[in-house]
């Protein structure tokens, strides 16, 4: 990836932008047309096709916005179809942009996913939906090149996915390595857990994660849904 084209992806939210500039649009189409109407309405009887140009001005301006946003939407969608990391570059992030990456990933193969890492996380940094798979939350472990996940973070992993976050799927991602015993935890208990050679696979050559898991084609039955 070059640096022209690392710089064409965004690992912010996406939505913020979008949804204040709207709104201001949106008010100060209000504020103009409520000011046309205070002023036409008493003579409404004589300028109605004038308050009917208006009503098409506005209407013509919404879908305008409409198609802006559906144009943008497919762009970011065709852009994340084609979403590309080479370890390096991830290796290169602080811990926020590393969880924002495998939230454009999991978006990439599909999911509807969602940065949630924050204070009292309860060990979930990013959840996804993808019909019939279920939910899966994943819990990124930046880490500085050598680094080692310990089991206590499975442990930690196994569980709140479940309890706290209705997950059927529960996975942690490092840029670094997993000890022996985390691994072998993990594999008992369900946890899956994504190394640097596993992520080189999802995030370089384009695989998707749950592919690269095997995570079974229907969500699972899980005891906690069914005393839910």
């Amino acid at each position: 990836m070059t640096a022209r084209r690392r710089r064409s992806i965004r690992w912010r939210p996406r939505s913020t932008a979008d949804v204040l500039g709207a709104a201001a649009v949106a008010l100060a189409l209000a504020v103009a047309l409520a000011q046309a109407a205070s002023r036409l309405l008493p003579k409404a009887g004589a300028s109605w096709p004038l308050l009917v140009l208006i009503g098409l001005a506005l209407a013509t301006g919404l879908a305008c916005l409409g198609l802006r946003r559906s144009r943008r939407n497919r762009a970011d969608s065709e852009r994340l179809a084609r979403l590309r990391i080479t370890l390096a570059e991830l290796d290169a992030m602080d811990d926020q942009q590393f969880e924002y990456a495998l939230r454009d990933l999991l978006v990439r193969d599909g999911w509807a996913a969602t940065k949630v890492g924050r204070g009292g996380d309860q060990a979930a940094d990013v959840i996804g939906v993808l019909v019939p798979l279920g939910r899966i939350v994943v819990q990124a472990k930046y880490t500085r090149v050598g680094g080692k996940v310990g089991s206590s973070v499975m442990y930690e992993v196994k569980g709140t996915a479940g309890p706290a976050h209705r997950a059927d799927h529960a996975v942690v991602v490092t840029n670094g390595s997993f000890t022996r015993d985390a691994m072998a935890w993990g594999d008992r208990h369900g946890v899956h857990w994504v190394d640097r050679n596993r992520l080189d696979q999802w995030a370089h050559r384009g695989k998707a994660l749950h592919e690269l898991l095997g995570l079974p084609a229907r969500r699972p039955r899980l005891p906690w849904r069914r005393a839910a």
